[in-house]
């Protein structure tokens, strides 16, 4: 990458892909966070890489699922150097990105039954590193629950599309205000407390394109849901999978 004084961050994508790529570079993005669900690390890390060029960082991350399905909290891990699975305890989970020195974030708070509430995030704050106040998928209210609960707790916070499609690559980004050429320095930009901006699209493509968003997670917890939880068998990110050999049996939730 060629090195910037501020740098534009969409820190949580699902997708990626030549288009994705294409359109962030379009939008002026230099980094993009990929975090796909039910992605083991190796091959998160290994598509990353292919993907990134000098003109475009990208980072490999998890979004970790703590906790059972139906009560499940999210986490965005920036930074392991070692995979971590799904559906092992919160304290479990924060323990576990504490060892390995990554930056731990909390995506779209109080949103459904998918997120960390502010009494959570209190109550684990000195592991935490960052809350979304700004997520294109989310509403209004939720957005604005974000940023109180960030001034609440003095968190920092980020923003990021949160796209599980192309076209909302870039609508939204966090602007930091030192220069990122690796995944580290991102992981330091985080964990330091770097300051940052805020930002996103706006107008009525804007808004069209976070209800798509939003449409889109009615099917991930409809028939995408059922397909992962009775037809597709054990998860690839699964705590019982032969991959973690047993490593977190003793902080597994299934």
């Amino acid at each position: 990458m060629t090195a910037r004084t501020a740098t534009r961050v969409d820190m949580h994508v699902k997708i990626l892909d030549e288009r994705v790529v294409k359109r962030a570079k379009n939008r002026d993005i230099d980094v993009l966070v990929f975090a796909p669900h039910f992605v083991r690390l190796p091959d998160i890390r290994a598509r990353a890489e292919a993907f990134s060029d000098d003109e475009l960082l990208v980072v490999p991350a998890r979004e970790v699922f703590a906790g059972p399905w139906h009560d499940r909290s999210h986490l965005l891990a920036i930074g392991l150097s070692d995979p971590v699975p799904d559906f092992i305890t919160l304290d479990g989970a924060l323990a576990e990105f504490e060892r390995q020195g990554a930056a731990a974030l909390v995506p779209h708070p109080e949103l459904l039954n998918v997120s960390l509430s502010e009494a959570q995030i209190r109550e684990h704050i000195d592991r935490l590193h960052a809350v979304e106040t700004y997520n294109t998928k989310a509403f209004s209210r939720h957005n604005r629950r974000g940023r109180e609960i960030a001034r609440a707790t003095g968190l920092p916070g980020f923003g990021s599309s949160y796209a599980h499609l192309r076209s909302s690559i870039g609508e939204s980004w966090t602007e930091f205000d030192r220069p990122i050429e690796s995944a580290s320095d991102l992981v330091a930009a985080l964990r330091e407390g770097a300051n940052r901006r805020v930002m996103h699209r706006s107008g009525l493509g804007h808004t069209a394109r976070g209800l798509l968003e939003f449409a889109h997670l009615g099917f991930e917890n409809s028939w995408g849901k059922i397909d992962r939880l009775l037809l597709s068998g054990m998860e690839p990110t699964h705590p019982n999978h032969i991959a973690y050999r047993g490593a977190f049996e003793d902080v597994s939730v299934y």
